[in-house]
């Protein structure tokens, strides 16, 4: 059995689009991938670009617009085929991708082409082993509480990637971590953005701007408490960029993080929260490079 991640992702794509009409779930297309469930929904969005049910979502709905078009199938039937528990629900979903209804589409005469599915083996990744070699830190960093901001977003077309810049531009221009209370780090604020509450399902996930806390005494009520557990992570830092280029450094290393180092690690996600590090060597005002550091939570890979 081919075990790149690569080769292990396309099963699942192939996977998924021999198993349109029946059930299909993040955990079941996890055990084709040979991966654990989390690792995967994360390994999935890397390389495919969507979380893994809203691309089953889009492959159901980019069949079954085809079968609209060009069978004379019942709407009904279409329905059911392709996964949708009632005519309601795919109805909803085919009109918010298409901005009509089923109905509507077929009268309009609407002639799709046949979208095919994602293929990763025919894109370019660059290797690991003979490209660029990720410098990374293991560490096991003690139980925390965080005082801090949230946000609801999603991974759905990438939404996250635009909310939390946005996010974290609002909480700079309007001061927000000079209000949170009972700091551990004194002197130039440690900022942490962690991501938590992942809904491998739906791919909606929450985002925390904070800072760890002594203890969570007289806390304003348009802030939120959480605490971690102790926990192994690998630790990635950014290249050093302007901060004009910081945000695509940190994206692109999230990204490389997945594509190309997990693959031949020895690790894989351990499912719990990972973060964003940012200390005083991610301030403009005391440095011309930033940087930042990207905590992983890993455990041993599963046995192959």
């Amino acid at each position: 059995m081919d075990t790149r991640y690569e080769a292990r992702i396309q099963r699942t794509l192939d996977h998924i689009e021999e198993h349109l009409s029946g059930p299909l779930s993040v955990e079941c297309l996890a055990e084709v991938a040979c991966f654990s469930a989390f690792h995967f929904h994360r390994v999935f969005q890397t390389m495919v670009g969507d979380a893994v049910m809203e691309y089953v979502r889009k492959r159901r709905l980019a069949r079954a617009a085809y079968q609209i078009a060009y069978t004379e199938q019942k709407l009904i039937d279409i329905a059911f085929d392709n996964g949708f528990g009632s005519p309601e629900n795919f109805s909803r979903a085919f009109k918010k991708v298409f901005e009509r209804t089923p109905l509507d589409y077929r009268k309009q005469g609407i002639r799709p082409p046949n979208y095919p599915q994602v293929n990763v083996l025919d894109r370019k990744f660059n290797p690991y082993l003979g490209g660029i070699r990720m410098d990374y830190a293991l560490r096991t960093k003690p139980g925390f509480k965080l005082i801090g901001y949230e946000l609801k977003t999603s991974c759905k077309e990438g939404q996250n990637h635009r909310d939390i810049p946005l996010f974290w531009q609002k909480y700079m221009q309007e001061g927000l971590g000079q209000h949170i209370p009972n700091r551990v780090h004194a002197g130039v604020p440690v900022e942490l953005g962690i991501c938590v509450d992942f809904d491998l399902e739906s791919g909606d996930l929450t985002y925390i701007i904070g800072m760890e806390a002594t203890s969570f005494e007289d806390v304003p009520t348009n802030m939120v408490c959480r605490e971690f557990p102790e926990a192994n992570y690998a630790v990635f830092t950014t290249p050093k960029v302007k901060e004009d280029h910081f945000v695509a450094s940190i994206q692109t290393t999230w990204q490389t993080i997945f594509s190309e180092w997990f693959p031949h690690s020895g690790y894989e996600h351990a499912g719990s929260a990972e973060f964003e590090w940012y200390d005083e060597r991610s301030h403009a005002n005391l440095h011309e490079l930033v940087e930042m550091d990207i905590y992983i939570p890993i455990k041993a890979k599963l046995a192959e």
